[in-house]
């Protein structure tokens, strides 16, 4: 597997060596463009017995007392056992520039002991944003991400069924109030800050106009005069630079994830000349218990008599491996490559050489 992923890491790096420059809007977020965050509390029915226990989930028999109500149906005094209901949180994310009558998608989670929303509606569901007012309103069918059946001696579960989603299921019926027409300067802060992918799009943005328009406040952070790009409004100018080309720059970065064994890194990753010996120590216990009878008519008890084994392998090991110093990407991943190790190994090897101080590159761990 060590060598596969050694091969695709070289083959990335050959197309990324002429890649194309990346757009500006795909480097930048916009000053004043971006989503806001709504969140409801509501209840889904339908369900085929899968739904909140109500002695445990008190709040879905309130939330179910009040939706009767607001529908003219008296039930004071009832007692209610259903088990087909569910009380749930909605969320969703509002897009900049969502206009009313326009929908959105959202996200259904149970909050009580539901066992699956799998075929269950949600009822009209106000949904709020961070200042308390409503800003759409969410109803359909749940499409639950997962399935569960349980028997009277076992229960399968497969993926989430309690949670769920509801393609444009929210109508928009509010719009978040920003004249981004009165803007006279729009900042482009950076989903990487760095200082020289700063200046490039200061650069970039200032040669397609031919005179100074943007200028580098912070590594994270560009400000443009609209003013002076002379266009007729800050949505012509921004659709004029959005599209400008840049090649970033980012620091170099190895990332490992132990849980899966995955290996990945970045171009500009540089070991200094290290010398590398791997192999593993593996302690063996076994325990093998004897049961030992008494003599007939002797009176005596049946006694365990325990029996353990214990064993210390230890594999060869690959020997010693050089990589050279000031290597490239490639040439990294061929010295590695060269002691034939697994990927979860492969990890443990880039540690100690980071704690050597031979590897030039922000290590992270996941």
């Amino acid at each position: 597997m060590i060598r596969f992923l050694a091969v695709a890491l070289a083959s990335l790096i050959a197309l990324t060596a002429h890649a194309s420059p990346v757009r500006i809007k795909d480097l930048v977020e916009f000053d004043g463009v971006r989503a806001n965050d709504l969140v409801g509390y509501g209840l889904v029915v339908g369900l085929n017995g899968t739904g909140d226990g109500i002695r445990n989930a008190p709040f879905t028999e309130e939330i179910m007392s009040n939706i009767l109500e607001r529908l003219g149906v008296n039930i004071t005094g009832e007692q209610f056992r259903p088990k087909n209901v569910a009380a749930v949180f909605v969320t969703a994310e509002l897009p900049a520039f969502s206009r009313a009558g326009s929908t959105i998608d959202i996200t259904v989670s149970a909050i009580g002991d539901a066992k699956s929303l799998l075929g269950g509606t949600l009822i009209m569901t106000p949904m709020n944003a961070a200042d308390g007012q409503i800003y759409a309103v969410a109803q359909g069918t749940v499409i639950a991400g997962g399935a569960s059946v349980e028997g009277d001696g076992a229960r399968v579960v497969q993926g989430v069924p309690t949670a769920g989603t509801i393609p444009s299921g929210a109508r928009v019926e509010r719009e978040i109030e920003f004249d981004f027409q009165a803007l006279k300067t729009i900042r482009l802060a950076l989903r990487t800050p760095d200082f020289t992918t700063a200046i490039r799009i200061e650069n970039a943005i200032n040669a397609d106009h031919g005179r100074a328009v943007a200028r580098m406040t912070d590594p994270g952070t560009v400000e443009v005069d609209i003013a002076a790009t002379r266009a007729i409004s800050p949505a012509h100018a921004l659709s004029r630079i959005e599209n400008l080309g840049v090649e970033p720059q980012r620091k170099a970065r190895v990332v490992v994830d132990q849980r899966s064994g995955t290996i990945v890194l970045g171009e500009d990753v540089r070991i200094s000349r290290v010398a590398v010996s791997q192999g593993n120590l593996t302690l063996r216990i076994e325990e093998a218990p004897i049961v030992v009878q008494p003599n007939p008519f002797s009176q005596g008890q049946t006694m365990v008599v325990p029996r353990t084994t214990a064993t210390i392998e230890e594999e060869p090991g690959t020997g010693l491996a050089e990589v050279s110093g000031g290597a490239s990407l490639s040439e990294v991943i061929a010295g590695l490559n060269a002691l034939g190790v697994s990927p979860r190994d492969m990890i443990d090897i880039l540690k100690s050489i980071k704690a050597a101080g031979a590897l030039h590159a922000e290590f992270v761990v996941r």
